[in-house]
């Protein structure tokens, strides 16, 4: 039986064989090279996870990201090795190489721009400029990072499009979840209010808002009502500010807004609504002038 097989194999047909399985072989290291890269990801997610599956912590997005950016280079790279080592079997690859240097420096100077995004996005990563899971403006575009690649960037907005941004076309970035955010909450209370007393609902709704057991995670630092923000043309507006970790500001606004207009209603403390006074005067000593009733243009009211 052995021998038959030697013999075989010294055989062309034999040969051909032989390619066959080492092709094979090709694709069973290719399969669990792309398995492994897989592995490794999980494992840097896994390593940077908290514990904390309420609050994405910095370290967790940082994992997040450079594990996607691993399956993405590792899978190409994969693809390449077995794409590569295949073709070797069966032709010799060196000429191909050569043609293909000459082709890669020629189209290189009209892929300037994929160059430019290349190393755009390599010095994104290693500056850790933001993550998945920040919430960033870029140019005219904010919303949530959903990937990171060295050629461009994934970001949602809050009505749910994706922009596609390359990395070479980045002017600037607004990191808005780096270290800690802050809620801003503006709350308008009418002219006649008791300011003090007002004052004093807010605070108190503020101080039960952090002592939630629910919520305690989600604030980094001190939170305060810094009083009196400015007088409206409505009403008096008053301004809280909360710390939270990152990524938490809008919903700490949302809450807090919801509990803090329970809380002023149950207190009737009245929350203004907009309004216009409009003053009408009859036009003295013209009678070929008409003044019109403003809740029907078509009827007048005097005729001098």
């Amino acid at each position: 039986m052995i021998d038959w097989i030697a013999e075989l194999l010294g055989t062309e047909r034999g040969h051909m064989v032989r390619k066959v399985l080492q092709l094979g072989v090709l694709l069973l290291l290719g399969w669990a090279g792309t398995g492994l890269v897989r592995l490794i990801a999980r494992r840097i997610e896994i390593a940077a996870d908290d514990g904390d599956g309420s609050v994405l912590s910095a370290g967790e997005k940082r994992g997040q990201t450079i594990a996607q950016l691993v399956r993405s280079v590792g899978r190409a790279v994969v693809l390449v090795a077995v794409l590569m080592s295949g073709l070797n079997l069966f032709i010799d690859i060196r000429p191909l190489l050569a043609g293909v240097g000459i082709l890669s420096l020629a189209v290189s100077f009209g892929a300037q721009s994929l160059v430019k995004d290349l190393i755009s996005g390599f010095f994104i990563l290693l500056e850790n400029q933001f993550v998945v899971g920040d919430g960033v403006r870029i140019g005219e575009h904010s919303g949530t990072v959903e990937q990171v690649s060295l050629r461009a960037v994934r970001l949602r907005d809050l009505h749910g499009a994706l922009h596609i941004i390359p990395n070479g076309s980045i002017p600037w970035v607004i990191n808005t979840s780096r270290g800690w955010s802050r809620a801003v909450v503006d709350i308008p209370v009418s002219y006649g209010t008791d300011v003090d007393h007002a004052l004093a609902v807010v605070r108190d709704e503020l101080t039960r808002f952090r002592a939630d057991p629910a919520w305690k995670a989600r604030f980094d630092g001190g939170s305060e009502v810094v009083g009196i923000d400015r007088f409206g043309d409505n009403g008096i507006v008053i301004r809280t500010l909360i710390r939270t970790v990152p990524g938490q500001e809008g919903p700490a606004f949302r809450e807090f807004s919801r509990r803090l207009k329970l809380r002023l209603d149950a207190e009737g403390i009245q929350i203004p609504a907009a309004q216009r006074t409009i003053l009408m005067q009859p036009s003295a000593g013209r009678p070929d002038v008409q003044t019109a009733d403003p809740l029907n243009d078509d009827a007048p009211l005097d005729e001098g």
